[in-house]
């Protein structure tokens, strides 16, 4: 039983940060120890409204500080990798926004890294805690939905601004990178009902006209060990937000309107030659239960669903994507080099 709370320590006063850890930390008595930004205003902001103890100067403060014993990372893609290790390399465990590096070899290089340590990395990929998800899996384990035939999986958004990092691609940007892996990610938690991982087909691409190399969407295919087949569907500069999930087994289907931001949608609409039902499954956050996965991981020693094994096989998935499409993986990236710290005191 987890009761001692986790002191965590936060990299940069990211968009993300305050809706994936700070409000599930005060939800759950977790505590916020320190967080540093480039733009030390910023950090000061963030704490300020989010009850964070301290504000230090920069992020290697952050991991260097005694009294974190985990370091969640929302910065830009390209910098996950680095700023991960160096964690890894200070004895802290981390809670990584996905995905977790920036291509498979540096995936390869953090959970290598992490299993020398003995620490735990957790790749965000939080939909995966929510009802809503467990509910779809609950559906084919019970053979309600019959043998998996196909699956469709859908991430959408309207385009981010143009100077945003989720378009650079010297900092591992692009719509799999921010979207896509999610699609992929849901396709690849099926693998328990459908004969074991998907493989890829075929992925198809385009380019963003302003951001040379860089993906603005990615269609991919994929199939199953035991037949069945799946789309995983991204686009970062689409007419409106979608972020469905769809089952189709052999005696019903069931969909999920909104799998990434359960909390905004918590349906699942089921269909079979009984009718149609809609269950809904509740609108605390996914943040919240991941959270609370970690916290359990850390303390009680509980199985992780999306740990660092976990996290190659995403990244293995994507840069095959990339490739399959015409594209060159995410490079690893050369805006920071964070100190090589040592486990600290």
């Amino acid at each position: 039983m987890t009761t001692e709370p986790l002191r965590i320590g936060v990299l940069g006063a990211a968009r993300i940060a305050g809706a994936a850890i700070a409000a599930p930390a005060r939800t759950t008595g977790h505590r916020l120890v320190a967080v540093a930004a480039r733009d030390r205003s910023r950090a000061a902001d963030f704490a300020a409204e989010h009850g964070v103890e301290r504000v230090l100067d920069t992020y290697a403060d952050v991991i260097a500080d005694p009294e974190v014993e985990a370091v969640y990372n929302p910065l830009a893609n390209g910098l996950h990798g680095p700023w991960n290790l160096a964690a890894i390399a200070a004895g802290k465990h981390v809670l990584s926004e996905k995905p977790s590096a920036s291509n498979l070899e540096e995936a390869v290089e953090v959970r290598d890294a992490a299993a020398k340590a003995g620490v735990v990395v957790m790749e965000a990929f939080h939909y995966l805690y929510h009802p809503v998800t467990r509910r779809l899996h609950e559906l084919l384990e019970s053979g309600e939905l019959g043998e998996l035939r196909h699956v469709e999986t859908v991430v959408n958004i309207p385009a981010p601004a143009d100077e945003d990092p989720r378009w650079s691609l010297p900092l591992a940007g692009g719509a799999v990178m921010d979207l896509g892996c999610y699609s992929l990610h849901a396709a690849r938690s099926l693998a328990p009902w459908a004969g074991g991982a998907p493989r890829l087909l075929a992925a198809r691409g385009g380019e963003r006209a302003v951001a040379p190399g860089v993906d603005e969407w990615l269609d991919a295919d994929l199939e199953y060990p035991g037949g069945a087949t799946a789309s995983a569907r991204c686009h970062m500069d689409a007419e409106a937000l979608e972020m469905s999930w769809r089952i189709v087994g052999s005696r019903g289907e069931a969909t999920a309107p909104c799998f990434v931001l359960p909390h905004t949608d918590d349906r699942v609409v089921v269909r079979t030659p009984d009718g149609e039902r809609v269950e809904e499954l509740g609108k605390r956050t996914s943040y919240t239960y991941q959270l609370e996965a970690f916290a359990a991981t850390l303390r009680d020693g509980a199985p992780l669903l999306t740990d660092a094994d976990d996290a190659v096989e995403s990244m293995r998935m994507i840069d095959a994507c990339y490739r399959a499409a015409g594209f060159e993986p995410r490079p690893r990236s050369a805006a920071v080099t964070p100190p090589a710290a040592g486990p600290s005191a």
